[in-house]
């Protein structure tokens, strides 16, 4: 799977003069490298672990759009796209190119999408040897043949010992991610965190597919049956999924961040998975503990002397990660895309316990659901969170998206009608109580619930089959194979109808507030596939 590259190349071009470039170096020459430098210690299971040192997740806050006459009038500006001056990112630009001038560079060329009509060429430089072995991991891979003609579209600068000066740069911090779609460039410095690599180029698809494509990008994992039925799985960090998506009955189209083209296939930008591995177990998760091995990359993990990692130490952070190649895993997709999506799963955590694990949406549901992008923070996973916080992020990847979130709503919801989809919400959060009272819905049981779908065992859509939820309106199985059918009904689990209904409508409330930014430009349709009923 490897290429054996020995040509160099210049970065002049770039601006960065007289670096000693190691250009397209293996994955095993990188992870040699790793040790030797002691930027990285090789694991009991083979797997590498670095730390990544200040910053352990993303830090949206200092994610910026150059807002020049490409972006000005698409992006939907907002505390999440935020602007960033053409003429400071070119000085900006200047200093990190300059920091990285004369030093020791990683360089490599990949792309991005796994089908060729949308492929699209990057280039990226790396300060450190890891990040570019992450950068190997996670995006495609060009054959020997490939890299003979290959020509960046994209480049990715990734200096994290770079730190702005924010009163001169007009950055908020020492730390930064700009996105230049005029000069295609993404440029990152002050953070090791190498999820800034990927959610970079996928930040950048996410307004180039729509705005010039007609394709719906999406941050969701997806895999296909043995009858070539493609699912899509919707989620937010910490939903499952990878998890889910990730089944020894279906081969794996990819775990996160995937394209829906007008002729009706999936495919997936990335060649690689990211999973979180918090509490990971290979009872539990076998096919992604088999992935950690020689040529993935552990993130923040905590080991001991041996090399022997424990997965339930969180003692750096909750988000544990490892990065490896798709190939990492037995049963993929090749080359990753499926057709004839079937069905799609939005999935939650919901730490009220008040959502059915699983229920089916109608359409407009659907285009609620999608735009809401639901899920919950618990105590423990952010300083100062002490009970359950209904989380939002629209079409289950806000932080990502460029343009206004019902335009990407509308392209699903067209999508789903011409494909004839299924759209289910599954909440593999809490059962039987809130966080701290209930218990997480067992994975087996989630597993057996999605399973029934792919099967076409949960019947049609009719009253003797659901049962229309009284708070949320969604339509709940009343059983479901391998599945206790009490467990089917949130109400029943908790034994204390006041109690529930108390939380119910709080949680619904939520809802209701937080979709009051998006009521001016959603059709009435669509408002009324939110809750209808709620507390005053």
């Amino acid at each position: 799977m490897e290429n054996v590259i020995t040509k160099s190349i210049a970065l002049d071009n770039l601006g960065i003069k007289n670096a000693i470039v190691r250009y397209q170096l293996t994955s095993e020459e990188l992870h040699d490298e790793l040790v030797k430098n002691g930027e990285g210690v090789e694991s009991s299971l083979g797997a590498i672990a670095v730390n990544t040192g200040e910053f352990t997740g993303r830090s949206p806050k200092d994610r910026f759009i150059v807002k020049d006459d490409i972006t000005k009038d698409e992006v939907w500006w907002s505390d999440i796209n935020i602007p960033f001056e053409a003429r400071k990112f070119d000085l900006l630009y200047i200093k990190v190119v300059n920091y990285l001038s004369e030093k020791e560079v990683f360089v490599r060329d990949s792309y991005a999408c796994a089908d060729e009509n949308y492929k699209l060429n990057i280039r990226v430089v790396n300060e450190y040897s890891w990040s570019n072995m992450f950068a190997h991991n996670m995006f495609l891979r060009p054959t020997d043949k490939e890299l003979e003609t290959f020509s960046p579209e994209w480049t990715v600068i990734n200096a994290p010992g770079f730190m702005a000066n924010p009163e001169i740069d007009g950055t908020r911090q020492h730390n930064f991610s700009i996105l230049n779609f005029t000069k295609k460039i993404a440029l990152i410095g002050g953070s090791g965190y190498t999820g800034e690599i990927k959610k970079g180029i996928f930040s950048a698809l996410n307004f180039i597919l729509p705005v010039y494509k007609n394709t719906l990008p999406m941050h969701c994992s997806a895999n296909v049956g043995k009858e070539e039925d493609t699912a899509i799985f919707f989620g937010l960090s910490g939903t499952g999924k990878t998890t889910l998506s990730t089944d020894p009955n279906r081969s794996l189209i990819g775990d996160d961040e995937h394209g829906w083209t007008e002729e009706n296939t999936v495919f997936n930008f990335e060649g690689g998975c990211y999973a979180k591995v918090i509490n990971l177990s290979k009872e539990q998760e076998p096919e992604i503990f088999a992935a950690i091995k020689k040529g993935a990359i552990l993130e923040n993990v905590v080991m001991d002397d041996n090399g022997t990692v424990d997965f339930a130490d969180t003692s750096i952070t909750q988000n544990t990660r490892v990065s490896y190649p798709i190939y990492h895993i037995d049963n993929i997709k090749t080359p990753s895309i499926g057709k004839n999506p079937k069905n799609i799963f939005f999935l939650t955590a919901d730490a009220f316990g008040v959502l059915p694990p699983i229920s089916k949406l109608t359409p407009n549901q659907a285009a609620y659901h999608f735009i809401s992008g639901y899920t919950a923070k618990v105590a423990g996973t952010e300083a100062g969170i002490k009970e359950p916080t209904p989380s939002f992020s629209a079409c289950f990847g806000a932080p990502f998206m460029p343009l206004h979130p019902t335009r990407y709503a509308e392209m699903l919801s067209t999508k789903m009608k011409e494909a004839g989809v299924n759209v289910w919400l599954i909440n593999t959060g809490w059962s039987g109580g809130q966080y701290g009272v209930g218990r997480r819905m067992p994975l087996k049981y989630t597993r057996a619930m999605i399973s029934a779908v792919l099967n076409g065992d949960l019947g049609s859509y009719r009253y003797e089959d659901y049962h229309i939820h009284s708070v949320f309106g969604v339509a709940q199985p009343r059983s479901c194979p391998g599945v206790p059918t009490e467990l089917l009904s949130p109400r029943a689990t908790w034994n204390n109808d006041e109690e529930y209904y108390k939380v119910a409508f709080k949680l619904s409330n939520a809802f209701r507030h937080n979709f009051k930014q998006f009521e001016d430009v959603a059709s009435e349709d669509i408002r009324r596939g939110g809750p209808q009923r709620y507390a005053f």
